[in-house]
């Protein structure tokens, strides 16, 4: 795209998303991917924008934010699930960290 350049790269969750989509939906016509994008984030969001930086506040205790953004979208429900997260990383994590980090999340899971 010619003039268009990113300015800044910074991880956001998707209720942040569905957010800003919706505020722009209310001014201007949203375009297929945009529209696209808003229809998948109201399906598969599960937290609230509120509950979801208090989570990845908590969550930047043990990990980077980027990895605190993954996991406060996906909600991993056990060990394995988390593990897939962070497969291709380098990261040294423990079991321990692990267990921390689905016990955070588990305080804001609704019973699915």
């Amino acid at each position: 795209m010619i003039g268009k350049k990113a300015l800044e790269n910074e991880p956001i969750p998707a209720a942040k998303v569905k957010e800003i989509l919706e505020e722009f939906q209310e001014k201007y016509e949203l375009s297929y991917e945009q529209n696209l994008t808003l229809d998948h984030v109201t399906k598969f969001n599960k937290l609230s924008l509120e509950d979801t930086e208090e989570l990845i506040g908590k969550l930047e205790e043990i990990v980077k934010k980027k990895h605190a953004v993954r996991i406060a979208d996906l909600m991993p429900k056990d060990l394995s699930d988390l593990r897939l997260l962070f497969a291709k990383e380098r990261l040294p994590i423990s079991k321990e960290e692990l267990e921390k980090i689905l016990s955070i999340v588990d305080e804001y899971r609704d019973d699915e």
